[in-house]
């Protein structure tokens, strides 16, 4: 369902045929940032993950999400590059948390089906990256999304890939233990991991 071509065609459902940076700028002049919950031990955005990234992710508009990074060494795969396992990691989470919302209360919580990625460039340790999620079509319990790393001084398109996505089954957690679970905004930290 969701293959190499298709990336540009999930990427672009905002309507611009060139959905790049110039288009995700203006979008983050305008909106306001509503910050997504994190949880304790998530890899991604865990804040009690000893080896986690700790990511802030936000909601810029309605299925558009944004983050930033700045990979330490012990991520390494070659030198001076992030290792690829670390870039789908954050591709899939990134591309997810489109489609979850900014109802704390009621989150969109999906596993991923399928994740493809495309490695354009390296993608630099020790350098600010910027992350962009935007949400794709959803049908019933499945859903698309696309996410895409850029170099932030550059706007660089980096790595980018597609994702289908699947709720999590209701039984699978109880969500009215979210809180007990760490699921809560924490404050922003001026440190990386």
């Amino acid at each position: 369902m969701l293959f190499d071509e298709n990336q540009p065609s999930v990427r672009n459902e905002a309507g611009d045929e060139n959905f790049g940076m110039s288009h995700v700028q203006s979008i983050i002049r305008i909106m306001t940032k509503i910050k997504q919950p994190n949880s304790l031990h998530c890899f991604i955005c865990g804040m009690e993950n000893p080896v986690g990234l700790h990511l802030h992710i936000y909601e810029t508009e309605p299925g558009v999400v944004e983050t930033q990074y700045i990979a330490p060494d012990y991520f390494q795969g070659y030198p001076g590059v992030l290792h690829g396992g670390i870039v789908a990691a954050i591709i899939d989470e990134v591309s997810g948390r489109a489609h979850m919302g900014n109802d704390m209360n009621n989150p969109r919580f999906m596993f991923t089906g399928k994740l493809e990625v495309k490695y354009r460039k390296n993608v630099p340790l020790g350098k600010m990256l910027k992350v962009i999620g935007k949400a794709g079509r959803s049908k019933g319990k499945i859903a698309e999304a696309w996410a895409g790393i850029y170099d932030a001084e550059t706007d660089e398109l980096l790595a980018e890939g597609t994702t289908m996505h699947i709720d999590t089954p209701k039984d699978q957690f109880d969500i009215s233990r979210l809180e007990e679970l760490g699921w809560k905004i924490y404050p922003d930290t001026t440190t990386s991991p």
